[in-house]
């Protein structure tokens, strides 16, 4: 079974509050693209889980998917081996999501793999333990995040939306993101899309973040911001032949960057039926 996998933006990511747990209370819009990740699932006589990538660090037991696939696996008595292959496009630990969703599609795969009665809730539940928003790759288009951004609530599409993304090929993980917003004092809190509350103090940590921002703004951007917990940037520009002539500029400094659009849910829903 082939299946792509694809990332998210955050339109917007507001830090409300640290919880007992550890975690932080957060509200954010997700909102799925076109860039995607393959996965190639295959059913093995072999009794294990064996993952398979263009990237040698992703062939790993700490992959969400392998996680997930064992776990699976356990919870419903399954022998059969599974090899999982991902042909890697979503760079890594870039706030976009790339790990949440090969994690959701590794439900759905082994779901009709293995011909399991797999119910929404069990998804929802067990998603939830292993990430803040797998669950949002389980529906896509435009969703609110709330909580730790695992309870999801869907929302109208907004128009399409022509994005350019832009990653200096560093990884900043979740955990340093929501440790470097804790030093950040956030007096007025913002509203409306286009803000990230995880923005400022990865910005002043990560300078090559906070000049992919500046180049952005002024390059024309008429919207600019980091996703997620970053360090991948966004930009959008109403000028299309601007956005093209900014992009040659990334690429010429050597940095990963992608013209990108947004799916809304019935084109995301349709991709994961097929």
């Amino acid at each position: 079974m082939l299946i792509d996998s694809y990332a998210k933006i955050n339109l917007s990511l507001r830090v409300l509050s640290k919880r007992p747990d550890g975690y932080h209370e957060i509200e954010t819009l997700f909102s799925t693209i076109d860039l995607h990740d393959s996965l190639k699932f295959a059913l093995t006589k072999k009794p294990a889980v064996k993952i398979l990538s263009n990237i040698a660090e992703l062939c790993s037991e700490n992959n969400l998917a392998y996680l997930i696939s064992q776990r699976i696996r356990a919870d419903f008595g399954i022998k059969a081996g599974l090899e999982i292959h991902i042909e890697k496009r979503i760079p890594v630990a870039a706030g976009l999501g790339g790990g949440s969703s090969n994690a959701a599609v590794t439900f759905l795969a082994l779901r009709k793999l293995f011909q399991i009665e797999m119910d929404e809730e069990y998804m929802q539940s067990v998603a939830a333990e292993y990430g803040s928003d797998i669950n949002f790759f389980f529906i896509g288009g435009l969703a609110k995040g709330s909580s730790r951004g695992e309870i999801i609530t869907p929302l109208p599409d907004l128009d399409e939306q022509e994005l350019l993304l832009v990653n200096p090929g560093i990884t900043i993980s979740s955990s340093e993101a929501y440790q470097l917003a804790d030093k950040e004092i956030i007096e007025c809190p913002s509203s409306g899309l286009w803000f990230n509350d995880l923005e400022a103090g990865i910005r002043k940590k990560y300078h090559v973040v906070d000049n992919i921002l500046l180049d952005l703004k002024l390059n024309g951007a008429n919207e600019f911001m980091m996703s997620g917990s970053g360090p991948t940037c966004i930009g959008r520009f109403q000028d299309k032949l601007k956005q093209r002539s900014v992009l040659k500029y990334f690429r010429s400094k050597n940095m990963w960057c992608r013209i990108v659009r947004t799916l809304t849910r019935r084109q995301y829903q349709n991709v994961l039926k097929a």
